[in-house]
């Protein structure tokens, strides 16, 4: 197939070859814009045309169909207009009625119906598709009719042959399109019958390997079926006769002597097809191989393949046709070679060899795709192929060959290299369709890629306004789809205000998604999002709603009941008060209808008269909008009516039996069914069943996990490994924990296979210079499904047309030597054993080793220096000099000196790498310590190796604003006095001129005016006397240097009431488990450092207090641990200031991990790893939900929890005696349900005793409250009789009045009655004091509940805490 342009692309020796590497490596480009398939933007969006369907490229059509159509459509903004050409020139559709255009689409129509014939318009067709952007072109379209010829007349002379002679029937079928399927028949239609002996070759011929009697037949015929037209042609039949030397016999006949006993001569092998000793086949690509030998002889010769070089592909080859025919359906190049063909009986053996060539027609390796781009950016196209013989490339723009293009203002931002297209600084109207030919003398490739220069303000894709409704602590993402060109950029801003959100908590992605690591309550608010570009900005909002979780609080437990007794599983659940939740029931992971036996509740379900259909897994599942939760449990139906609950509870579940009578049956090459017989399950049920294995080739004697199954099955299916000698057993697992190991099963050896799996971690390095290292991992014992596993590897240079150079090793490494320094080789690799070989493996790409780069960076400078930062350049070496992977250029820099006089530096070097290929780099040397001076050189450095340093520079960094204090300590050495102290820091970034103090008197959540105070570089200390002895005071200390003030060391007086030991409490922050996770967890991905904090001295929480309004400056928080002082130990120390490089962490090289539990219903056994001396030891930490935190000495793991409470949640966590900063994560554990007898609590005397006391309270309360009532007053009662109702009088149930003051207006749930009789909302309500609406009832309904009392708030100022009120205490108030 001919290409699709005109002539070849020029430029293709070494010297174009080298300039496009050039070009390449120095070309930067911005990121092609994706367009979103957005309706909004597509109707909008201009878009050259693009073809999205065509007919194939050879379309044969059936002359009787009355309609040919051949299809092109296209997509576009405009939507395009089509044309034809036919044969290469202009298809005129209008002057020919039979032909006619879809609307709207490209594709044709040619109706015969009223005459005409199919034949006429047979031809070459190609489709146009256009508009104001570009052309696109369709494929060329052969356009042939099918056909079906007649055989032609002939007369067939009989054939006569001797007996035991070769035969061969000519069938010739006339030439159709596409050619037809052959078959022999006989006048009956009937097959003729073929075998080793008779069999049809591949160009429908008839071959009798030898002659016998039986074949004498008058109705040998030949059969054409053409497919397309649906019609068998049939040739005339032939005549076969036998002579035979003696007479024949038809019952002597048998198939061990099929000549009965008649002498036949033998005669040794000879070909029929092909003939001679050798022949040749060419075969594309992709395409099926057939290769034929047919063999004449008597006996019947046996066809044997094989390739010479090399073994054939087995997962590939196929024999046909009695093994005379190799059939591999998808060829491909490593299958060339030279195959050969041997037929041989006992009187001797032939070969025959076909030399089989793969050529290829074009495909594609990369390509080209649509590229949008903005004014001004850069892109390219990318046409790569490839074929045998190798392609030529050609480049179209709109339809016309780019060689025969006139020069344009838009052509001189393009530049053809080969098989690329660059462009440079794209303008609007430079948008075009390019199409890329591959083609050779095989076929032809071609591709539309459009350029679209588009310009486009930002636009919203996403909804308006939405709401997004999350749990609290859960990661949470708010969407923000837009689209712009040039690409917006985009920033989030929370209720309308701040600077931007990214950093902390908060990550902003490319893509305007902003994620919130751990949603709180005080992230709730409404979120814009702003994109801007030059055209201008768009913005969304969305709103965020913080809930709290739906959870079950109280699960339901396994419950063992007797047949016809009642069962019941509760079920507690919370969630937040705006999400209405939905609680349901399933059993056995089906729906559960309710009826009169099953009945619900909001917390419960209860079955009553319990049968055996009963038992299974009951599931109570909570859902709300945004989330669920769900708990199980099972219940068993006991048989024996005799187990009565309170005496089964006296037997408390314990471990099951081990399975008995193992039994294999139904044995198959790779499975066998396992049978067993489960044993007692001791009151709890077997939840599951844990099949193990032993095998007695790799590792005797080891039991290992096969597969688990559920409790209710006892017969499975086991999937095997070939080559194994098994032998099972079972273990039972039910709630209690698992069984003894059952006795072994006998054993079962499954038969051996070539292998599966195929070695995994191919990879080719260079060790030396000169080679390549080749290895990989070995197979599994289990995967090697046979005796005497070994490796073929076979490798090549990439892309130098080589053939596979391989070897065959037992070793997990080949190392191939010599090699020419750091070139690409494609390696593969298969398993194989005695049985056979394995699958390949995909192709990687190994390079062999590197060496010295042999060019060094120069002319290495500085353009500008500032107190952290530093701009240098320097002039690149050409990368072919780096002689191996081109990594980084590595800049080696070191502090020299500081400028502070008497200040000691530290002068390791640090090194910092540039990745660049422009052809003028530069790079920012960053961190830098202000007012220092430093030294620098730079090499280039490959994977191995650097190259010689380039010329030192040194150079000095300028003042700036000193470091925080190195430490601020206050101490209270009097009721009246504080003592504050503080250290120089210990980077002052210039000369110090001094220290200024600012400080606040603290009043609760008020501060007071702001005082100040300024030192002497040289003064360290400070006195501050306090007005009264529960003044306290928030403090800010930073140094000064000529740049002005630096870090800000904040902290804060100690509370008036830790004074009895304040001297030793001062500066002392205990180091919690939240801040032990924010210094030792590993976050997922970097992130800009978050602004330091201020903790108060012994306060034990990690949240943030509010910043003071009226500090300037950065707050820098310094946390340390205080230890005993027998402690020989240093305690972490993390010191946090303004640059991230110099957090420095004093941590013991001490760890504690994989703290694990496993708990029971009053004790819990646990266990962790560390790294701590023998004679180390340890501290539990135990937190219940229900109480406060408990801790344990323990020396050395494991350890017996006791005296814990059945079914109760505790959280754990395990750290150091010695080191109380090094500890364990947290994790949280559940005992099990204790074993109890159910008793009515309505029936005991202690609750009933308790019940008759809160009666007698409130009664007393009710005269107290009518004897004040009676005095007047304050409390006026009307005559019910004489007054008239006031509006305020209110009437109970039993028809009595309720007496009340305008106090007693304001009813209890948080509402008030004005005098019109409206309720509204008031601001007093229970809520407030911890106690709303969540008041508790006795058995008659009566509220039994207490208030707290709710003070002013200028009572509470400075005291933080109030009590509830007792019901002695309202006596007193009301008296």
């Amino acid at each position: 197939m001919r290409p699709v342009g005109g002539r070849e692309m020029l430029g293709k020796g070494g010297h174009a070859a080298l300039t496009l590497m050039s070009l390449l490596l120095l070309w930067q480009e911005a990121a092609a814009i994706e367009v979103p398939p957005d309706s909004k933007i597509q109707e909008n969006l201009k878009q050259p045309p693009t073809i999205i369907k065509q007919s194939v490229k050879d379309y044969i059509v059936d002359p009787r169909d009355n309609t040919i159509i051949i299809e092109c459509e296209a997509k576009g903004n405009p939507v395009p207009t089509f044309l034809w050409k036919r044969n290469g020139k202009l298809f005129n559709i209008g002057k020919d009625p039979r032909v006619t255009m879809r609307k709207r689409l490209g594709t044709l129509e040619i109706g015969f119906r009223n005459g005409g014939r199919p034949e006429d318009y047979e031809g070459e067709y190609q489709c146009f598709a256009s508009n104001e952007y570009g052309l696109a072109l369709s494929n060329k379209i052969l356009l042939r009719v099918s056909k079906a010829p007649l055989w032609p007349k002939e007369v067939l002379d009989p054939v006569v042959v001797d007996e035991g002679s070769p035969l061969v029937l000519p069938c010739n079928p006339p030439p159709g399109l596409p050619p037809p399927l052959i078959f022999w028949m006989d006048s009956n239609m009937t097959p003729i019958p073929q075998d080793k002996r008779v069999s049809m070759g591949l160009n429908g011929d008839l071959y009798f390997s030898n002659v016998l009697v039986q074949d004498i037949q008058n109705d040998y015929s030949c059969n054409a079926r053409f497919n397309f037209t649906y019609t068998i042609q049939q040739k005339n039949p032939f005549t076969l006769r036998v002579q035979t030397m003696e007479p024949y016999n038809d019952t002597s006949y048998n198939a061990s002597d099929p000549y009965g006993g008649r002498k036949v001569a033998e005669s040794p092998p000879t070909f029929l097809s092909p003939s001679g000793s050798e022949s040749s086949k060419m075969v594309l690509r992709d395409e099926q191989l057939l290769l034929e030998c047919i063999a004449a002889g008597l006996p019947t010769p046996t066809i044997k393949w094989f390739k010479r070089g090399g073994d054939l592909p087995a997962h590939k080859v196929k024999f046909e046709n009695y093994n005379k025919t190799l059939k591999i359906p998808r060829v491909s190049e490593e299958d060339a070679g030279e195959f050969v063909c041997m037929a041989n009986n006992h009187l001797g053996t032939i070969r025959h060899s076909i030399d089989v060539q793969v050529k290829a027609a074009p495909y594609w390796l990369d390509k080209p795709t649509n590229l949008v781009l903005a004014p001004e950016e850069n892109g390219r196209l990318v046409c790569r192929a490839n074929g045998n013989p190798k392609p030529n490339i050609q480049w179209l723009v709109n339809g016309e060959p780019l060689n025969k293009i006139t020069e344009t203002p838009t052509s001189a931002n393009r530049e053809v290299l080969g098989d690329t297209i660059l462009f440079r600084g794209v303008q609007i109207g430079s948008s075009a369709v390019y199409q890329c030919n591959a083609s050779n003398q095989h076929g032809y490739l071609l591709a539309n890629a459009f350029v679209n220069v588009l310009d486009m303000p930002p636009r919203m894709l996403g909804p308006k306004n939405q709401l997004i409704k999350v749990i609290v602590n859960n990661r949470t993402f708010l969407n923000c789809p837009f689209f712009g060109s040039p690409l917006p950029e985009l920033r989030w801003f929370k209720n309308g205000q701040g600077s931007g959100l990214d950093g902390g908590q908060y990550r902003a992605y490319i893509n305007g998604t902003l994620e919130i690591k751990r949603a709180q309550k005080e992230d709730e608010g409404i979120y814009t999002c702003v994109a801007n570009n030059m055209l201008g900005k768009a913005e969304n909002q969305v709103q965020l709603e913080v809930k709290e979780p739906t959870r079950i609080i109280q699960a339901p437990t396994h419950q063992s009941v007797v047949r016809g007794s009642k069962a019941s599983f509760h079920c507690k659940v919370v969630s937040d008060s705006s999400l209405p939740s939905k609680v349901t029931w399933t059993k056995d992971g089906e729906p559960l209808y309710l009826g009169w036996r099953l009945k619900k509740d909001e917390e419960s379900l209860t079955i009553s008269s319990v049968s055996e259909d009963d038992e299974g897994i009951y599931t109570c599942t909570v859902k709300s909008e945004i989330d669920q939760d769900s708990a199980s449990a099972r219940l068993t139906v006991l048989e024996d009516a005799s187990l009565n609950p309170s005496v089964f509870s006296a037997f408390p579940p314990d471990r099951p039996d081990p399975p008995m009578d193992l039994d294999l049956s139904d044995p198959a090459a790779r499975s066998v069914r396992l049978t067993w017989i489960p044993g007692n399950d001791h009151r709890s049920p077997v939840t599951e069943f844990l099949v193990q294995f032993e095998e007695d080739r790799w590792e005797p004697g080891r039991w290992q996990d096969l597969s688990s199954f559920p409790g209710d099955l006892n017969s499975v299916i086991l999937q095997l490994a070939p080559y194994v000698n098994y032998q099972f057993r079972v273990i039972a697992i039910n709630s209690v924990g698992r069984s003894l190991p059952s006795r072994p099963s006998p054993r079962y050896k499954t038969s051996g296979a070539p292998p599966d799996a195929i070695p995994r971690d191919l990879h080719g390095w260079g060790s030396e210079k000169d080679n390549m290292e080749i290895t990989w991992e070995s197979l599994d014992d289990l995967e090697r499904n046979g005796p005497n596993l070994q490796y073929s590897v076979w490798w090549r240079r990439k892309d130098s047309g080589d053939d596979w150079t391989n070897v065959t090793t037992f070793h997990t490494k080949y190392i191939v030597h010599p090699t020419e320094t750091y070139v690409p080789y494609e390696i593969k690799i298969q398993a194989r054993n005695d049985f056979g070989s394995g699958p390949e493996s995909n192709i990687v790409i190994g390079f062999s080793g590197e060496d010295k780069p042999t060019d060094t960076p120069t002319e290495l400078r500085l353009s500008t220096v500032s107190s952290t930062r530093a701009t240098i350049h320097w002039k690149p070496v050409d990368l072919s000099s780096v002689q191996g992977e081109f990594k980084e250029y590595r800049l080696y820099y070191w502090r020299e000196s500081s400028l502070v006089p008497g200040l000691v530096v530290s002068k390791e070097k640090k090194t910092t790498g540039f990745y660049t290929t422009v052809p003028e780099p530069s790079g920012i040397l960053k961190d830098l310590v202000p007012y220092s001076k430093y030294k620098m050189f730079m090499v280039v450095a490959n994977s191995r190796f650097e190259s010689l340093p380039s010329n030192s520079v040194e150079f000095t960094t300028v003042e700036d604003v000193p470091d925080a204090p190195r430490f601020f300590r206050i101490n209270r050495r009097s009721l009246d006095t504080l003592y504050l102290e503080w250290g120089k820091p210990l980077e002052p970034n210039g000369i110090l001129i001094g220290y200024k103090l600012i400080y606040y008197r603290v009043n609760g959540s008020r501060l007071g005016p702001q005082q100040i105070e300024t030192f002497q570089p040289n003064v360290t200390e400070f006195i501050l006397r306090l007005p009264d002895r529960s003044a306290r005071y928030k403090f800010n200390l930073s140094a000064l240097t000529q740049v002005g003030a630096g870090e800000v060391y904040a902290e804060e007086s100690p509370h008036f009431t830790n004074e009895e030991n304040f001297t030793d409490a001062t500066d002392v922050v205990k180091l919690t488990d939240a801040t032990l996770s924010s210094v030792f967890s590993p976050t997922p991905t970097p992130l800009p450092p978050l602004p330091p904090t201020t903790i108060p001295p012994t306060t034990v929480s990690n949240t943030t207090p509010t910043s003071l309004p009226t500090t300037p400056s950065t707050t820098t928080t310094t946390t340390t641990t205080t230890t005993e002082a027998t402690t020989p130990t240093t305690t972490p120390v993390l010191v946090t200031t303004k640059r991230v490089d110099q957090n420095v962490l004093v941590v013991p090289q001490r760890e504690i991990w994989n703290l694990t539990v496993v708990p029971n219903s009053y004790y819990a056994n646990v266990n962790w790893s560390h790294n701590f001396p023998a004679d180390s030891k340890f501290i539990l930490e135990v937190t219940p939900d229900s109480n406060k935190t408990m801790t344990v000495d323990v020396k050395q793991p494991p350890f017996n929890l006791k005296a814990l409470i059945a079914g109760e949640k505790y959280r754990l966590r395990v750290y150091s005696q010695e080191l109380n900063s090094v500890s364990s994560k947290s994790i949280t554990f559940k005992t099990k349900a204790a074993h109890i007898d159910q008793v009515d609590i309505a029936t005991q005397g202690w609750f009933i005793g308790l019940m008759c006391a809160i009666a007698l309270i409130i009664l007393i309360l009710l005269i107290v409250c009518f004897i004040k009532r009676s005095r007047g007053g304050k409390y006026p009662i009307r005559d019910k009789k004489d007054l008239p109702l006031d509006p305020v009088d209110q009437k109970d149930q039993d028809g009595s009045f309720d007496y009340h003051s305008d106090e007693d207006n304001k009813p209890l749930q948080g509402s008030q009655t004005s005098l019109d009789g409206n309720v509204k909302e008031s601001d007093d309500s229970l809520v407030d004091y911890g106690e709303g609406g969540d008041g508790q009832f006795n058995e008659d309904g009566s509220f039994i509940g207490q208030y707290t009392v709710k003070k002013d708030k200028d009572e509470t100022e400075g005291n933080e805490s109030s009590e509830a009120t007792s019901p002695v205490n309202a006596i007193y108030s009301l008296a």
